[in-house]
């Protein structure tokens, strides 16, 4: 039930509203407070015990200065939102305000009394034909514009239920000829609907401030901001007219970062404290606005997903915790890691930088690919390859930075049943991603610092598709100077011209081991049948992709020793060697990009590591050195230096 409100003309018309934007300022300095004393938990107490203290007492320490941390952040929370509901619901308030003073003035200019239910009544006026006597005066009853029984200006006169405006108690049935009446209404009617407004107003912020009350002797924990994350939405439904309707959802990058470079720094807290799901996921807003906005999200989508007991829920959660703790526990002498984006929505959304993309010189944004989702292995192994393609190319470039970005829905299926599934991989899920990568790659461009920053899109796996499908939209990837595909199953182009960077600006990273980069033409894939995709495709990785009838023939076999179907490679023998699943093999002469060199790695299910081990290696400088430092080269901008491999 909605709430209601007791708010009477008399009250609104005496409200001080600067009164309420006081004290909004007032709970918006408790909130600045709360946010630097958790700063300076983190960085001068926990953070220097942590770095120079090893002993029990000091761990013990840390973790009841973290639990502090934990509560200065809540009450910066619900501090930012208490100011934001005391300032919109004053904002929101002076224009019925307003217009309920200048239906006062009205009144009293006219020497009408406006009774203490803002009925109007108005004195004799006008005359009699018949006896030339002034017409008598009355009362009338203000009609707010609303078809419900709690409006006094309506009266239904029949059993039909027909409301009839200003026939409510008090109001004469038929018309009066007194010219007073009419302006009497007018002004009635006026104040009624100022008051409908003003009382709309404080029913919702007073719904969404009770919402904010805690219990004595909280004790902020999951559940705390479960709670937490549900008086943020609240807040949002109460102060959309106030702050939510104005955000530039639907324009562009550059246009946001306008918007957001002429806001007060009021109103900037005022959105971060509001909607921090939705400034931190908005592409031209500056990198390090986004990380406070995300990383305020990102405790409210815990707090959530804690209260829900689904295997989604549990999986996502585990990606949020452990990137959590990475935000929270940042090695010193790493870039520094910035949160770019975080949601939940589908199979979940980060965007993770490494080094700040607005003040360096040289950035890259790396998509993941199959079978990619917002779980622990992301977290692990994904913001792995940024952070290590960060100190790699800072190496050549101390200005650069590095980010991985999952910000579409990669088709999903277990790492393991890549070559299992091919029916499953078709373009749809890089296409949808593809428009988005290019908004995301438009608001580097806007709120880098340098006029002309060095950009590199990097595809990884299916993520080499969503770039490549990016890449072909009009115009190109925005600012986007350099494409490295690795571990690419194509594109989806013909050649590398066709990814509007120029074909000496097309890198490619494929291994002679790596399956994916091997997959069958749609032609060959007719083969596969009787057998497992995985075993034909081994085969022919150890056929070394030679086109020949003998090298189809050596594939086979191999692959018959794997389990695989005997037919796989020989279907080679009678189609385009240079086609792959997704069109032109990107590592072939056909396709024409410049491909790098990279280590072989080991061979599928034979060297007893999995199927697709030498897949996982183009960032590792563990397991690939190689190409770890020719990706870092391109991205730091030493295309030049990096070392070629010849093509298929």
């Amino acid at each position: 039930m909605a709430a209601t409100s007791s708010l009477t003309w008399q009250q609104l018309k005496d409200l001080k509203l600067s009164e309420l934007d006081d004290a909004g300022d007032a709970w918006a300095a408790l909130s600045r407070r709360a946010d630097s004393a958790r700063d300076k938990v983190d960085a001068e107490m926990s953070g220097a015990l942590t770095k120079t203290q090893e002993s029990e007492s000091a761990k013990s320490a840390v973790r009841r200065l973290r639990r502090l941390s934990r509560n200065y952040h809540y009450i910066q929370t619900e501090c930012g939102l208490i100011r934001t509901s005391v300032h919109g619901l004053a904002s929101e308030l002076a224009a019925p305000q307003r217009r309920l003073r200048d239906a006062l003035d009205d009144a009293t200019r006219r020497c009408y009394t406006v009774n203490e239910d803002g009925s109007i009544d108005y004195p004799a006026g006008g005359e009699n034909k018949v006896n030339d006597e002034l017409i008598p005066g009355g009362t009338v009853v203000g009609n707010n514009g609303m078809l419900t029984p709690g409006n006094n200006g309506l009266y239904a006169p029949d059993d039909n239920g027909r409301y009839v405006p200003g026939t409510g108690p008090g109001g004469p049935v038929l018309s009066s000829p007194n010219p007073h009446r009419a302006q009497a209404q007018d002004i009635a009617d006026r104040i009624a609907h100022a008051m409908r407004e003003a009382q709309d107003i404080d029913a919702r912020y007073s719904q969404a401030l009770h919402k904010l009350k805690a219990e004595p002797g909280l004790s902020v924990g999951a559940s705390t901001w479960a709670d937490a994350a549900k008086d943020a939405e609240a807040m949002r439904e109460a102060a959309y007219d106030y702050v939510g309707k104005d955000i530039p959802r639907d324009k562009s990058p550059a246009e946001r970062k306008e918007w957001w470079d002429a806001l007060t720094k009021e109103q900037r807290e005022e959105y971060l404290a509001v909607y921090p799901d939705v400034i931190g996921n908005l592409d031209g807003i500056p990198a390090t606005v986004r990380d406070e906005a995300n990383r305020e999200n990102l405790q409210l989508i815990i707090g959530k997903l804690e209260g829900q007991d689904d295997d989604k829920s549990r999986t996502m959660l585990d990606g949020l915790k452990s990137i959590d703790r990475q935000l929270k526990n940042q090695d010193p002498n790493s870039p520094p890691m910035l949160l770019l984006g975080i949601g939940d929505d589908s199979n979940g959304r980060a965007i993770v930088s490494y080094g700040n993309p607005d003040s360096a010189k040289n950035v890259s944004a790396y998509v993941p690919g199959l079978g990619t989702a917002l779980d622990s292995s992301f977290a692990k192994n994904d913001l792995k390859r940024a952070k290590d393609t960060a100190i790699g190319s800072q190496q050549f470039d101390s200005s650069s930075a590095s980010i991985v970005w999952l910000g579409y829905d990669a088709p999903q299926m277990p790492a393991s049943e890549y070559l299992d599934n091919l029916d499953v991989m078709s373009k749809d899920d890089a296409k949808a991603g593809a428009a988005a990568y290019n908004d995301f790659m438009a608001g580097i461009s806007a709120t880098n610092k340098h006029d002309d920053p060095h950009v590199t899109a990097i595809g990884h796996s299916y993520g080499s598709l969503t770039v490549g499908q990016a890449a072909q939209h009009d115009g190109g990837i925005p600012g986007a100077d350099d494409i490295v595909l690795v571990g690419s199953p194509g594109t989806g182009a013909d050649r590398a011209e066709d990814l509007n960077v120029g074909k000496d600006h097309v890198f490619v990273g494929a291994s002679d081991n790596d399956p994916v980069t091997m997959l069958p033409n749609h032609r060959e894939a007719g083969g596969l049948v009787g057998g497992s995709a995985l075993g034909g495709v081994a085969g022919g990785v150890l056929g070394q992709r030679s086109g020949s009838f003998l090298g189809g023939l050596i594939g086979s076999a191999a692959g018959a020793i794997g389990g695989g179907n005997l037919g796989y490679r020989l279907g080679d023998a009678f189609s385009d060697p240079d086609e792959i699943w997704f069109g032109t093999d990107p590592a072939s002469k056909d396709f024409g990009a410049r491909r790098f060199l990279v280590d072989d790695g080991a061979r599928p299910i034979i060297d007893g590591q999995g199927a697709t081990p030498a897949h996982s290696n183009y960032f590792n400088p563990e397991k690939d050195l190689t190409s770890a430092n020719n990706i870092a080269k391109i991205v730091a901008g030493e295309s030049d230096r990096i070392k070629v491999e010849r093509w298929r």
